[in-house]
């Protein structure tokens, strides 16, 4: 089947996603800027490809109007899920990323009713940012219908970082944390808050960020209290700290652009290893003004693979025609135990 089309196939978790829906019987359409690097994925992989510009309107919508659901690799995202989403509103094409920025979840479901116009579903965030973590919070609301506060706690185990990842949060450094407070997104400093979650092997400090659940969470649940929170080494947590005070070091485009040279001598991304051994823990709770709480606790494969089997199953799904139009959520579309079909996925109430 070549009736999806993958931009930003070739960078490290586009890669991990081509080759996976190879496995599974696909001939996704490989797509991306830079073609010399597509060529060559292409060739290894035996796959069609198109190598345009996301500048090049043109090229893009007559890509989109060959296939029913484009799946939208290539960060930062903040700077091409628009010009995607456009294209896709243009020519009735679903619209998926894999990105969890909030400014642009917020964004793409704003263009709810343009959706529906269209006849398409678009959903951000249908890798690890934000499938896992959007499923647990919807099932705490459902096991708490009251909730008015959830809690997401976020710890990986044995993975790692890939490049585009890192580029993209060097590039975001200078936005705020973010929360949810009486329905309202408000931002807050950088290690905002610092608590202990326990993750099963004892109490660890975890340090709040603005993950995409502050937005996604919200149109899943309409609970209007949301904080975030993630596990980082002690360096690493201290660093954020201080980026209060010394932040704007980095904040200017030429440090920015130093410091995304610096990373592309990295590895790539994760190992094979990694990828296989690897996972995430998280920890979610909901409580509500009578104090009321209910936790639970899910563990899921290593997240760049993970990432990839749930977006190539979320395009698979809308194949079959089983999707709902308009903005959705992972849980809108698919159900808060739609994360339980996944290898490897367990969760636990406690």
């Amino acid at each position: 089947m070549t009736n999806f089309l993958i931009y930003g196939s070739y960078g490290y978790t586009g890669s991990l996603i081509a080759k996976l829906a190879l496995k599974r019987g696909h001939h996704p359409i490989l797509a991306g800027r830079d073609a010399k690097k597509l060529a060559a994925q292409a060739h290894a992989l035996g796959l069609p490809s198109l190598a345009f510009d996301l500048s090049e309107t043109e090229k893009l919508d007559s890509a989109l109007h060959d296939v029913d659901v484009v799946l939208h690799c290539a960060g930062p995202f903040g700077y091409t899920y628009k010009v995607v989403a456009d294209a896709c509103l243009r020519t009735g094409t679903h619209y998926l990323d894999i990105g969890g920025g909030i400014p642009e979840l917020e964004a793409v479901a704003a263009l709810d009713s343009d959706a529906k116009s269209a006849g398409i579903m678009m959903m951000p965030g249908a890798g690890f940012d934000v499938v896992p973590s959007d499923c647990l919070l919807n099932y705490l609301k459902e096991k708490l219908p009251t909730a008015s506060h959830l809690q997401l706690s976020i710890r990986g185990v044995g993975g790692g970082v890939s490049r585009g990842t890192a580029r993209s949060g060097i590039e975001n450094i200078d936005r705020q944390g973010a929360i949810r407070r009486g329905g309202k997104l408000t931002q807050v400093p950088p290690a905002w808050k610092i608590q202990d979650v326990d993750f099963g092997r004892g109490p660890v400090k975890v340090t709040s960020i603005g993950w995409g659940d502050v937005a996604t969470a919200y149109h899943s649940t309409g609970v209007p209290n949301i904080e975030t929170y993630m596990y980082f080494p002690p360096v690493v947590r201290n660093l954020m700290r201080a980026s209060k005070y010394l932040g704007w070091l980095l904040y200017n485009r030429p440090a920015k652009n130093f410091i995304k040279a610096l990373i592309g001598l990295l590895p790539p991304g994760p190992s094979t290893k990694q990828n296989e051994k690897g996972f995430s823990l998280l920890i979610g709770e909901a409580r509500n003004e009578k104090g009321k709480e209910v936790r639970a606790k899910l563990r899921t494969p290593e997240a760049y693979y993970f990432t990839a089997q749930t977006s190539i199953t979320i395009v698979e799904r809308i194949l079959a025609n089983d999707f709902k139009v308009g903005f959705q959520t992972p849980s809108m579309a698919y159900g808060a135990d739609f994360v339980l079909e996944f290898d490897g996925v367990m969760r636990e109430d406690l």
